[in-house]
């Protein structure tokens, strides 16, 4: 193994998931001022009633496990399964309207352009 592996942060996206809870877990894998990278781990969880993400920078999401439902506003609606990917644009809004009980993801939010 290389010096530099070795100081790089190193795991596995499926280990160490964590059960069902009350909310879905968001844990941060690797941060720097460019991009922010996270597993999602859904257990059948929605945003709540009215609740809607707009975010200031790019994000590409990819479902590494289950099956989602995210809703863009206008009325778009777009299904994922395991191994779908999505580029969602800064303050494109849109929520989770659904999530299996099995729901992984892998998140990159990008920074905002300058």
């Amino acid at each position: 193994m290389s010096v530099e592996l070795q100081a790089a942060g190193r795991g596995n996206l499926f280990s160490a998931l964590p059960p069902p809870a009350g909310a879905e877990v968001f844990q941060t894998l690797f941060a720097d001022p460019a991009c922010r990278v996270e597993r999602i781990v859904s257990h059948g969880h929605a945003s709540a009633p009215g609740d809607w993400y707009d975010q200031d920078g790019d994000e590409w999401v990819l479902l590494l496990a289950g099956a989602a439902a995210l809703r863009f506003e206008g009325g778009d609606e777009v299904e994922l399964r395991a191994g779908d990917w999505i580029t969602i644009p800064a303050h494109r809004r849109h929520r989770v309207e659904a999530t299996s009980t099995d729901a992984l993801w892998l998140a990159v939010h990008c920074a905002p352009a300058a």
